[in-house]
């Protein structure tokens, strides 16, 4: 047992580091738990593809809305305690939304400001804890500590959660949110375990000055301002249709809740095959020529899927994605850690996470429209058309990303 502990948190990334792996993937594991029940709950309840669609837009629009204030947070309070009264929160809510179930008084509005609530919390909680890992181990530990993170976020959040969700969901509404809101409450202890170093005070400043400071810095630095702009344009062709896939899967590829649960489980499949490669990969491919490959196969991924009706290749389709967003994610979240001074992780953390779901909430919204009007496909083909068209601007501008030094990123020109 100390031997395969020794291998999934070597002993020199330290105890904390342990604390945190066990407290991420225990979260982990509840929020994959509602990656599928949530939408299976939203489905049941609502009477239109726009009900569905805004279901997705109103826990993509907290981070977007607040994304920036959590950043500061994050770079102003003890990020520890953030991540834990974060987790706090979300648990009293799962409990009223238990509660409602139970009792049989639950209505499409009550789960539509359950799940815009639970965002709220959330963009608070992870912009805090994606600043842990950096104050933990050494720069040159990134790698394979963001590795361990994010291979047990596709494990227990994309691989394991989501069917379980899917099957407690067949068995009874509450139970896969009555055991999210226990997991999230597990996690919340064992992160309360985490030793942070101590760091050096800042000097007070205005809130404003701290988002302008993250932007200027943002901009400024062309790998990471590559990564702001390809994750915000790319993630509006996604959040069309994505936002509709609970639809897609059942009206679609004839699939039931446990289908729909299995389609985020193989996503989680491509991720984990790729844990196994991705240091090969990084060895023989530069970091701008994965993100190339794999924003072709994005633009692909929507060709495919709004072609086929059946399951099996649907499914090929999803494992290769899951691969892609495992590349991505962990190429993108290095690059930003070794790059970005500690003092501004949090803040251009959030400058991410703003784009990222600026453009899921754009695209849901797209999405919703195509559906409710031209049926659930159409999210796809515009997921298609408009993806091939960012590959050819964007091709260039990927050229930008590398794994720099953090004082050796040059500001370069604005483009």
């Amino acid at each position: 047992m100390g031997r395969v502990l020794d291998v999934v948190a070597p002993a020199r990334l330290g105890g904390s580091f342990r604390w945190l792996l066990g407290a991420s993937w225990t979260s982990n594991l509840g929020d994959g738990l509602a990656l599928a029940a949530g939408p299976l709950l939203v489905a049941r309840l609502a009477g239109s593809p726009a009900l569905v669609a805004l279901a997705a837009t109103l826990q993509w629009l907290p981070p977007l809305a607040l994304g920036l204030a959590a950043g500061v947070v994050a770079d102003r309070l003890d990020r520890r305690r953030v991540v834990v009264v974060a987790a706090a929160v979300r648990v009293v809510v799962l409990g009223v939304l238990v509660a409602a179930v139970l009792t049989d008084v639950v209505g499409i509005a009550m789960v539509l400001v359950a799940l815009f609530l639970l965002g709220v919390a959330e963009v608070f909680g992870d912009s805090a804890e994606t600043t842990l890992l950096p104050a933990l181990v050494a720069r040159d530990d990134l790698v394979i500590g963001n590795a361990r993170l994010l291979g047990g976020f596709i494990t227990m959040q994309n691989l394991v959660g989501p069917p379980l969700g899917a099957l407690l969901f067949a068995v009874g509404a509450l139970w896969p949110f009555a055991a999210q809101a226990v997991l999230l409450a597990g996690g919340a202890v064992l992160f309360a375990r985490i030793v942070l170093p101590r760091s050096a005070p800042r000097a007070a400043s205005a809130p404003l000055q701290d988002v302008g400071e993250a932007l200027r810095w943002a901009w400024a630095h062309a790998n990471v301002r590559t990564l702001v702009l390809t994750i915000l344009l790319f993630n509006v062709t996604y959040g069309a249709a994505w936002s509709v896939l609970v639809l897609y899967a059942s009206q679609r590829l004839g699939l039931g809740p446990v289908g729909y649960g299995a389609i985020t489980a193989v996503i989680a499949a491509g991720g984990i095959v790729a844990t196994v490669g991705y240091g090969a990969l990084t060895r023989r491919v530069s970091l701008a020529g994965l993100m190339r490959v794999g924003l072709v196969v994005e633009t692909l991924t929507h060709l495919a899927l709004a072609l086929t009706r059946v399951p099996w290749v649907a499914f090929a389709v999803f494992f290769v994605f899951g691969a892609h967003a495992f590349v991505w994610g962990t190429t993108s979240i290095t690059v930003r850690q070794r790059a970005v001074p500690a003092a501004l992780q949090g803040r251009v953390g959030s400058v991410n996470t703003v784009a990222t779901y600026g453009g899921l909430v754009l695209g849901s919204g797209v999405g919703g429209a195509l559906a409710e009007a031209f049926g659930v496909v159409a999210p796809f083909w515009f997921g298609f058309a408009g993806s091939a068209v960012l590959v050819v601007v964007l091709w260039r501008q990927l050229g930008h990303i590398a794994h720099s030094d953090p004082g050796a990123a040059r500001p370069a020109a604005a483009t």
